[in-house]
């Protein structure tokens, strides 16, 4: 796959125009670029729910490959579009499948129909198609049985079970981490339930590109969607364009928006401006702020999508400033203050530090470098507010310094 991937480039870079505007870099990054989306699929592919109501989707997949996981985030994703969706318990095999997805459809407050270890998973799922209908729901995410590999009994399963519900789509989950076999898994239910498409989840791991490349390449399969993370968020729309670009280092900066737009409002962010041009922002203000943020993923997710930043993640000593457990350590500390000393932290003296370092269980150096640190914040946005280039961002790692200013 990577050699026909690389004779296509050569080909194309060979025969294109050379264009003024592009340095010869820009125009083969370019071409590249296009032969990524090419090969992705070209478009984002959505689910197809014109038909029956409610429109049944079956998840297939091996076992841990983050199938009832991604259910539930499918389902999030659903209702955040406006669909009234609901989750379907067919898997009586796995230990616990049941009262997983139970718990997860409690998490996100997403109805579960199940009916027990004991009964068919054909009859449940069909069962399950009529309650749906009668309770105004528009889709069923069917979590079917996984299995270590893939066996006739598996199949034969699925099969019945597709023709007595006639799923609008049968998505299968892969783990992209597994490369070259989710390939073969994603050929191998292929030829026995045709799959409408798939959802690729450990999309924030270094083989992320790899297998999307792979998987819709060789079985031509379109990817629909994508799951980043364990924690319980909606799942991505699959956009080939934004992939190829995060593949290349140039970020996604249109996802990046979009998970903004979702997680602040325009009320909230004129507020803040205002706080960030008087230098009335503070603790309280940080906390919040902090929190949204992480609302919208990981740190490393976040700085993989703005152009620049990419390859910061993987600079030496990021992991440590990128580690989820410093957001915990800071909330520890915040918490510990009183409303005073949040809304005032220049009171915070060395018997205050003392004892917040007590309840938060830290150390006085942790909250002494918190402390700095919010400072140093505070300097940086009221020279961002008045239109400057704070000088803590033009050391940054991998030329972001010279980028921003």
């Amino acid at each position: 796959m990577a050699r026909t991937f690389t004779n296509r480039v050569r080909e194309q870079a060979l025969a294109a125009d050379v264009l003024e505007s592009l340095t010869p870099a820009q125009q083969v990054l370019k071409i590249v670029d296009d032969a990524l989306v090419e090969v992705l699929g070209g478009e984002s592919v959505p689910l197809d729910l014109a038909g029956a109501v409610p429109a049944p989707i079956m998840l297939v997949g091996l076992q841990g490959s983050g199938k009832t996981t991604s259910a539930a985030k499918l389902a999030l994703m659903l209702r955040r579009e406006g669909q009234r969706p609901y989750l379907v318990a067919a898997d009586i095999y796995r230990p616990a499948a049941i009262e997983q997805l139970l718990s997860l459809g409690r998490q996100v407050d997403i109805p579960v129909y199940e009916e027990g270890a004991k009964t068919d998973p054909v009859d449940i799922a069909s069962h399950a198609i009529t309650w749906g209908k009668e309770e105004g729901h528009t889709a069923a995410i069917i979590d079917t049985a996984g299995r270590l590999q893939i066996n006739e009994e598996l199949m034969q399963e699925l099969t019945a079970m597709s023709k007595a519900v006639q799923p609008s789509d049968v998505l299968l989950v892969a783990n992209a981490m597994t490369g070259q076999e989710a390939v073969n898994v994603a050929q191998q239910f292929h030829e026995q339930v045709t799959l409408t498409g798939l959802i690729l989840t450990q999309m924030d791991g270094d083989a992320r590109g790899g297998a999307a490349l792979s998987i819709r390449s060789v079985t031509g399969i379109p990817i629909k969607f994508m799951g980043v993370g364990e924690r319980i968020e909606p799942l991505e729309p699959f956009h080939p364009d934004r992939l190829a670009s995060r593949i290349l280092g140039m970020g996604d900066m249109v996802s990046l928006i979009e998970r903004a737009q979702e997680t602040f409002d325009e009320e909230e962010a004129a507020a803040l401006e205002k706080k960030m041009r008087t230098a009335t922002f503070n603790l309280e203000d940080f906390l919040d702020q902090m929190q949204k943020v992480r609302g919208m993923g990981s740190m490393s997710q976040i700085m993989e999508m703005i152009p620049g930043f990419s390859g910061v993640a993987n600079q030496p000593g990021m992991d440590e400033a990128l580690d989820e457990s410093q957001f915990r350590r800071v909330e520890s500390i915040i918490y510990s203050m009183t409303l005073q000393e949040r809304q005032q932290p220049q009171i915070i003296n060395g018997s205050r530090r003392r004892r917040i370092a007590w309840g938060s269980g830290t150390t006085v150096q942790e909250v002494n470098q918190l402390l700095n640190q919010f400072r140093q914040m505070q300097r940086m946005m009221r020279d961002l507010a008045r239109g400057r280039m704070p000088r803590a961002l033009r050391g940054l790692p991998g030329g972001i310094g010279d980028l921003l200013g």
